[in-house]
C-alpha cells in the first residue's frame, strides 16, 4: 500500500518544464542525442535514401506506364470507359509493387502484407463473385464489340436497341418502349443475335394456297407483288418456289432481299398485298379443319 501511495504522489507530482528542457540542453545529452542520430544514420540513412529513391523512381515509371497504356488503347479505338479503368488499374498494381519494393529497402518484411492482401482478395472475391462477373462480361462486351449502342439485338431472353452499355449492365429498349436493363453475365453466357450488324436482311414468308388453285396463276401474282415494290432488292435475285406439299395447302416459300431498316414494313405490306390479291383472284387460303362426323346408335 505504501509503494502504491508513492507511485500516486509521484505521478501527481507537478512536471517542472524548466528542469526537464535544462537537461535535454545539458551538454552531456546533448552530446548523446547527436551520437544517437549519427549512429541511426550510418545504419539506416542509406536504406532509407534507397527506399525514397525507390518510390519516387517507381511512381514516375507507374506514371509514364500509365500514359503510354492510355495512348496504346487510344490508338486502337477503345471505349473510354475501358480505358481509363484499364490505365488505372495498371497504375495501381504498379505502385502497390513500388511500395512493396520501397518497404523492402528499409528492411521491413512485406512478406506478411502479401499474405494478408492474397487473403482480402480471395475474401472479396467469393463476397462479390456476381459482380464480378458481370464486370468480366462487361469488360469483354466493351473490349469485342458484339454489339453498340443503337443496334438491335436479341439475347438473354429479350429484344430490343441498345441504348447504353455499362461495365456491369446492359440497357435496351424494347418496341413498345419498355426499358431492360440485363446483367452482362447474361449477355456473355448467352447466344447474340444483332440485328443491325447487316445493310440488308432476307424476308421469308410462307404463303398456302388449296390444292385446288393454279399453281401458274399463284406464281404469277406473287410475282406481280415483288415487282411492283420498290424497297424489294433485285439483287440478290427474289425467289419463289414451291416449297412443301402439305396435308391441306400447297405451300409456297417467297425469299425476299430488303434494306435492314425496310424488313417490317415489307414484311407487313406483303402479307397484306398477298392476301388481298388471293382473294381478288379467287384462291382460297385454307385453315385447318376437322370434320365430325355423328353418328346414331338405335336401341332395341
Amino acid at each position: 500500500m505504501a509503494v502504491e501511495a508513492a507511485k500516486q504522489a509521484a505521478s501527481a507530482a507537478p512536471v517542472d518544464v524548466v528542469e526537464e528542457a535544462g537537461q535535454i540542453l545539458d551538454p552531456d545529452n546533448a552530446m548523446r542525442l547527436l551520437e544517437l542520430g549519427k549512429d541511426f544514420l550510418i545504419q539506416y540513412g542509406p536504406n532509407v535514401l534507397a527506399a525514397i529513391a525507390v518510390f519516387l523512381i517507381g511512381r514516375i515509371l507507374a506514371k509514364w506506364m500509365r500514359r503510354v497504356v492510355v495512348r496504346l488503347m487510344n490508338r486502337a479505338k477503345l471505349d473510354p470507359m475501358v480505358t481509363g479503368f484499364t490505365a488505372s488499374m495498371v497504375y495501381i498494381g504498379l505502385m502497390v509493387f513500388v511500395v512493396m519494393a520501397a518497404l523492402g529497402q528499409v528492411g521491413i518484411q512485406t512478406t506478411s502484407f502479401l499474405a494478408v492482401l492474397g487473403a482480402a482478395g480471395l475474401a472479396i472475391g467469393l463476397a462479390l463473385q456476381g459482380s464480378l462477373a458481370n464486370f468480366a462480361a462487361g469488360f469483354l462486351l466493351i473490349v469485342f464489340r458484339p454489339f453498340k449502342v443503337g443496334d438491335v439485338i436479341e439475347a438473354a431472353g429479350v429484344t430490343g436497341k441498345v441504348d447504353l452499355i455499362q461495365i456491369f449492365t446492359t440497357t435496351l429498349r424494347t418496341p413498345d418502349n419498355k426499358t431492360i436493363i440485363v446483367p452482362n453475365a447474361k449477355l456473355g453466357n448467352d447466344n447474340i443475335i444483332n440485328y443491325s450488324t447487316q445493310k440488308t436482311r432476307r424476308v421469308d414468308m410462307v404463303v398456302g394456297v388449296s390444292y385446288d388453285a393454279d399453281i401458274r396463276q399463284t406464281r404469277d401474282i406473287l410475282q406481280d407483288i415483288i415487282d411492283s415494290d420498290n424497297r424489294i432488292l433485285r439483287q440478290p435475285e427474289p425467289l419463289i418456289v414451291v416449297g412443301e406439299l402439305a396435308d391441306s395447302s400447297v405451300n409456297f416459300f417467297v425469299r425476299v432481299w430488303v434494306h435492314a431498316a425496310d424488313y417490317w414494313g415489307v414484311y407487313y405490306d406483303a402479307n397484306e398485298n398477298i392476301k388481298l390479291r388471293l382473294d381478288e383472284a379467287g384462291i382460297g387460303i385454307p385453315y385447318p379443319q376437322r370434320d365430325v362426323h355423328l353418328y346414331e346408335h338405335k336401341t332395341a
